[in-house]
């Protein structure tokens, strides 16, 4: 099996291809793991990792950059329906719609906006940043073995926000109640960083090399 970790000149690569090495050695599946930004790399890919750093938009615009990318992610998830998780910005993207620096679309795979977080009359700190306490809201495959109130590890000022609950598998708090994971069909992606969430995360990230969709 092999894992493609997009490269589009954002987000931490190292650090989520050293987690994934970790969560592959853990349950030895003999995933090969590679970093490419390289559209037949891609199609060739049986699962993929999108993770971002930054603003919506600059990191849309950096898919876009790549000749052939945004079509070679459409294709990987709405056609061959292959399993897709997002990190951070990552999991943003999958929106219609950002409006981060200025409104951007997104992919649109899953229906909902990304706004900023409410800072409820200037008393909470943005970024969200740091451990944080997760509610699962409903059984999910890949949050197997982790339990409910687990600590994630979040760095964000903006939120994915959709009226569609039935994407919507977990929450936290941070003045109000923010969405931090969701999934669809192939498609998951959560808030918080897997690879700097310790032992959930790399749980989560074995769920992940274990899905079958």
């Amino acid at each position: 099996m092999s894992i493609a970790i997009i490269d589009y000149g954002s987000g931490n690569l190292r650090s989520a291809a050293k987690a994934l090495e970790v969560a592959n050695k853990n349950i030895n599946t003999n995933s090969k793991i590679v970093i490419t930004s390289d559209p037949t790399v891609i199609k060739k890919s049986n699962k993929i990792i999108l993770p971002g750093q930054g603003s919506f938009r600059d990191c849309y615009l950096g898919i876009k950059k790549i000749n052939g990318l945004i079509d070679t992610l459409n294709d990987f998830v709405l056609v061959q329906k292959k399993p897709i998780f997002g990190i951070c910005v990552g999991m943003q993207l999958f929106a219609k719609i950002g409006y981060e620096s200025e409104e951007t679309k997104g992919f649109g795979w899953i229906d909902g906006i990304v706004k900023k977080i409410n800072n409820i009359n200037k008393t909470l700190k943005l970024p969200h940043m740091g451990w944080n306490q997760i509610e699962l809201k409903k059984d999910f495959l890949l949050f197997s073995g982790i339990e409910n109130k687990s600590h994630m590890y979040f760095v964000h000022s903006y939120e994915f926000s959709t009226k569609k609950k039935d994407c919507i598998v977990a929450t936290t708090n941070y003045g109000n109640s923010i969405i931090v994971a969701i999934a669809k069909d192939n498609i998951f992606g959560t808030q918080f960083h897997p690879e700097k969430s310790q032992k959930n995360g790399l749980k989560l990230l074995e769920n992940f090399l274990k899905w079958e969709v």
